[in-house]
């Protein structure tokens, strides 16, 4: 699989691009503020339906305007589909397939598949949990697209029952809440692990195509005992700790259990890797989170598009060859460099050089 096109209209920087592409490594080449990143943060807003760089939409629409469109050519051994979405301000965003309206957004989801590597990746180690909540449900939603309803059904689910410990409300005003939170929740819960459990196959062969050094493992942590890979168990699990819980939400009034609250354990030699690794061993873990995701995704056939964003300057060269191999191995690579003489000399082909908004 491979984008054969890409087209903004209003997208960031972009008042208009139509670029094509092909198989194999491209590079972007720009300073910053130019517009190469935008290019790849519209792919992987068709992938994911998220930014890698903000938390909401509006950014991503052009300054002025109330709409930006990103639309895509994805080929896929015979087959051909274009994909659209429509970003809006002012109204809720519309998705195509093959220019036919879908009635949800979250149809486009399992179309296209990215793993992207970029200098944000280091907040996966040292950040705060948020961050690798997002690492584990983005991957999840990229092997099972569905999930994506009922993470977003689960996030409003907490933001109305937060509303209601806020305001005080009655008992009864909570309840259908728990029981909305206690179903999505559940579930969540047991989709993570079991993606876990499917990516620690491929964490200790990531680690040592990085980092033969030392041992690296990833547990599921959660201040709820007995959850497991089994949604049924776990709400039994979040239904009794909800109860224990009561009047302590009732008095900090904020929802203090669920998967909103959980977190990856990364280890190094059985010691955490936040607060102990050093900047070699965390750019090495956070490399490692992201190779096995990209691993796991080939594995069960998806293969995705490798997206090398701005990283080269961040690294050593034992992990700059890493990515080298990973991007020459790839059936399509996009590479973001800010500087031409950051690019490892054998992946200096097909170059794009990006100024002003503009791809040359």
């Amino acid at each position: 699989m491979y984008l054969s096109q890409i087209q903004l209209t209003n997208f960031r920087s972009y008042k208009s691009l139509d670029l094509p592409l092909k198989a194999g490594v491209t590079t972007f080449v720009g300073e910053n503020g130019e517009g190469k990143t935008n290019i790849v943060e519209a792919i992987i807003y068709l992938a994911t339906l998220s930014s890698h760089r903000v938390s909401t939409d509006q950014p991503l629409v052009r300054l002025g305007s109330d709409q930006a469109i990103i639309r895509a050519r994805i080929k896929n051994e015979e087959r051909e589909a274009l994909i659209e979405m429509e970003l809006n301000s002012n109204r809720a965003n519309r998705a195509k397939i093959n220019n036919q309206p879908t009635r949800s957004q979250r149809e486009i989801l399992g179309f296209l598949h990215t793993t992207f590597f970029s200098p944000e990746d280091l907040d996966l180690v040292r950040g705060d949990p948020s961050g690798r909540r997002s690492y584990i449900d983005q991957a999840l939603v990229q092997q099972t697209p569905r999930m994506s309803a009922v993470i977003s059904d689960y996030e409003r689910s907490l933001k109305q029952r937060n509303s209601l410990l806020k305001t005080r409300a009655p008992l009864s005003a909570l309840e259908p809440w728990d029981e909305h939170l206690i179903e999505f929740g559940s579930e969540i819960i047991a989709e993570r692990i079991k993606i876990l459990f499917k990516l620690k196959e491929f964490f200790s062969e990531a680690h040592q195509n990085i980092s033969k050094k030392k041992r690296f493992t990833v547990d599921y942590r959660s201040n709820i005992e007995g959850l497991s890979a089994e949604k049924d168990l776990n709400k039994e699990v979040l239904k009794e700790k909800l109860i224990e819980v009561r009047a302590q939400e009732r008095d900090r009034a904020i929802t203090l259990i669920g998967p909103h609250r959980d977190d990856l354990l990364l280890s190094l030699e059985d010691q955490p890797v936040k607060g102990y690794a050093s900047q070699g061993e965390s750019w090495s873990v956070a490399l490692t989170l992201k190779l096995a995701t990209y691993l796991l995704l080939k594995n069960e056939g998806k293969n995705p598009i490798l997206i090398l964003d701005d990283v080269f300057a961040e690294l050593d060269e034992a992990r700059r060859s890493m990515l080298v191999d990973l991007a020459l191995n790839a059936t399509q690579t996009l590479i973001t460099v800010a500087v031409e003489s950051d690019l490892p000399k054998s992946l200096a082909q097909n170059l794009r050089y990006v100024k002003e908004g503009s791809v040359g």
